[in-house]
């Protein structure tokens, strides 16, 4: 598997703090069945704050809602980390449930949370792979667009 802080170097990446949780929930829950590890549902925040707000297409374009995917993924990759101690720990991800606020004529989810799985697949080659779920809904948390939860696979 490639090493995955070298490939977010490369592309200009860096994983933030791992997100507090805006509710009661544990962001990781380290229940490991086998290896597996389930990261909560994460939310594109950077900073603290959502990178884009509102509904797709409406308020937010598909662009900007698939990179509204990636800040998951880093999301998810920060709160792992800080559970599992090592990105090296990492074997695989299993799945990702993902859901998108949007209107109710729009159909194209699975190209929005595929910003997310496109970089995992950068990140990880072919260990990035992975099922996954890609649901529209009526809102998320904090308005924002995309909620992502995350199963990986760990040593």
């Amino acid at each position: 598997m490639p090493d995955i802080r070298l490939e977010l170097e490369k592309r200009g990446l860096t994983l933030p703090k791992p997100p507090k949780p805006i509710a009661s929930y544990v962001p990781v829950d380290a229940v490991y069945s086998g290896n597996l590890v389930f990261v909560s549902g994460q939310l594109p925040l950077r900073d603290g704050q959502l990178i884009a707000t509102g509904k797709v297409p409406k308020e937010v374009t598909p662009e900007q809602a698939q990179a509204c995917a990636r800040q998951c993924v880093l999301n998810a990759l920060a709160a792992l980390v800080n559970a599992i101690g090592d990105l090296e720990k990492i074997r695989r991800v299993v799945k990702l449930d993902g859901f998108v606020a949007c209107d109710p004529d729009f159909t194209d989810h699975p190209q929005v949370i595929n910003g997310a799985s496109d970089l995992l697949v950068e990140l990880m080659g072919e260990h990035g792979r992975h099922t996954r779920a890609a649901v529209g809904v009526s809102s998320l948390p904090m308005n924002a667009p995309v909620e992502i939860a995350f199963t990986f696979l760990v040593d």
